[in-house]
């Protein structure tokens, strides 16, 4: 997986760290803990420019999670509940899920939207409660944005401060990457055959 990814953005440049970090935060197959310090590293190894790597990753993980502020917009509360009822053992996620974002969100409210994108389990999902409770798209998309610019260049910084350490860190970070996949699947299987509404 770590050649994959390094392939990918050698490849694709820009768009290739635009495409992975927008896949991330639209469904996270891949986290940006891995994403951007390979794309740190190409940057050391002058494949890549530092701010133009930045900029693309920061505008694909602004991308992923405004499309779930949509989300949260358009559909709302009710119906996002109702469809958790319906869908929720496929996407493991309860109307009580919802009403606990809802609750979390209304508590911390910018504070989240901003700290939330550097936190992994938090940074998709805490969209969807700024958009049902009709947070302004442009606060949202601001602390959004810095907050993912923060995250970003600490990452991409970490990769080019590694880059003379690449085969070192590529031993470690590819096992670890499979094994993150692989427990990601791993769970989810379980969350649905253990599912219950509640």
């Amino acid at each position: 997986m770590f050649d994959w990814i390094v392939s990918v953005i050698d490849g694709w440049g820009y768009p290739g760290v635009f495409l992975l970090m927008l896949a991330e935060n639209v469904f996270p197959p891949i986290p940006s803990e891995v994403i951007m310090p390979l794309a740190g590293y190409l940057v050391g190894e002058g494949r890549l420019g530092l701010t133009l790597t930045i900029v693309a990753g920061t505008a694909g993980s602004v991308l992923g999670t405004s499309l779930w502020y949509l989300v949260g917009q358009m559909f709302g509360a009710a119906r996002l509940k109702r469809w958790a009822a319906r869908w929720g053992r496929v996407f493991t996620m309860s109307p009580s899920d919802i009403d606990g974002a809802i609750g979390w969100f209304n508590r911390h409210g910018g504070t989240a939207v901003f700290f939330g994108r550097m936190l992994p389990a938090i940074r998709t999902l805490i969209s969807v409660p700024a958009g049902i409770a009709a947070m302004p798209f442009g606060r949202f998309l601001l602390l959004t944005t810095i907050g993912s610019a923060i995250w970003t260049i600490l990452l991409t910084v970490a990769g080019l401060i590694l880059q003379d350490q690449f085969e070192r860190v590529s031993g470690v970070i590819d096992p670890v990457s499979k094994v993150i996949v692989i427990s990601i699947v791993v769970v989810y299987v379980w969350r649905v055959a253990t599912w219950k509404p509640h």
